[in-house]
């Protein structure tokens, strides 16, 4: 089916798919994704991280259900490591992990035929896998929209085995499920949820010009560092900033910089 509009839609060449399929594919999952899979339902998509037993980010992904197994949407060059590491988790499960075929489409300003709501805001729209929609924009228009949103790409922004995902605010954009059973690192999240513990947040910052290389400090006005700039464009990026130095003046690679708080985000 093609669909063609004068709304923006996007091919995500940046997105690669795998498949998840067999008997026990609920349950494999389950046990290890952030996110609760038992309910999820034929064409819905769930949001979820795969994370190190120690609780850091190895992978964001996106489950997507599909018959008797699932899709998982997650970044391109990180697609043969997600493999690989299902398959060291498989041991005895009936599951068979592949490589998945299908585009990767997103569209901000309305429904797609053949797609899913992306579940962690509204306003991010829908993404469709597979199918032949006709893309009226290009991926970097969709970052753009997804950047001025406040939202973090985890792929881009995360580094595997450097980041909590509460951090990258999963925790706000329903990528764990905190009520499910356990999966791969969750006591470390439950505690630095139950505790309160969340010292860094992805947030965006807004200053003039071309954005800092990643990794720039963000400093505050007394010189105390206050995070690190991670991806981003003319006059808006991501950074990863200490939740209590980020009210007031800021400067990152000598440019001062405000942090511009998503509508979104809970300000406690």
């Amino acid at each position: 089916m093609t669909y063609i509009s004068t709304m923006p839609i996007a091919r995500l060449d940046s997105r690669s798919l795998v498949r998840v399929e067999g008997p026990d594919w609920r349950s494999f999952l389950q046990g290890l994704l952030s996110q609760d899979v038992s309910t999820l339902a034929e064409g819905e998509v769930r949001f979820a991280a795969l994370l190190t037993p120690q609780g850091k980010m190895l992978f964001d992904l996106f489950v997507i259900g599909r018959g008797d197994g699932a899709l998982l949407d997650v970044a391109a060059d990180r697609r043969e490591a997600l493999v690989h590491r299902l398959g060291l988790y498989r041991l005895r499960a009936n599951v068979q992990i592949t490589m998945g075929q299908g585009a990767v489409y997103a569209s901000w300003e309305q429904s797609l035929p053949e797609g899913g709501l992306d579940p962690r805001l509204p306003v991010l729209g829908w993404r469709q896998y597979g199918g032949a929609a006709q893309p009226t924009a290009g991926e970097e228009d969709y970052h753009a929209f997804r950047l001025a949103q406040g939202v973090p790409d985890p792929a881009a922004d995360a580094t595997p085995d450097k980041t909590f995902p509460i951090e990258a605010n999963f925790d706000l954009l329903h990528g764990i499920d905190f009520r499910k059973g356990c999966f791969v690192g969750q006591e470390t999240t439950s505690r630095m949820k139950r505790r309160g513990a969340i010292r860094n947040r992805m947030l965006p910052i807004s200053f003039q010009g071309p954005p800092p290389p990643f990794g720039t400090e963000v400093l505050t006005e007394g010189l105390l560092r206050a995070g690190e700039v991670l991806t981003g464009r003319d006059g808006r990026a991501m950074a990863l900033l200490r939740v209590d130095r980020i009210h007031g003046p800021l400067t990152t690679g000598g440019l001062g910089a405000v942090v511009d708080w998503p509508r979104w985000m809970p300000r406690d």
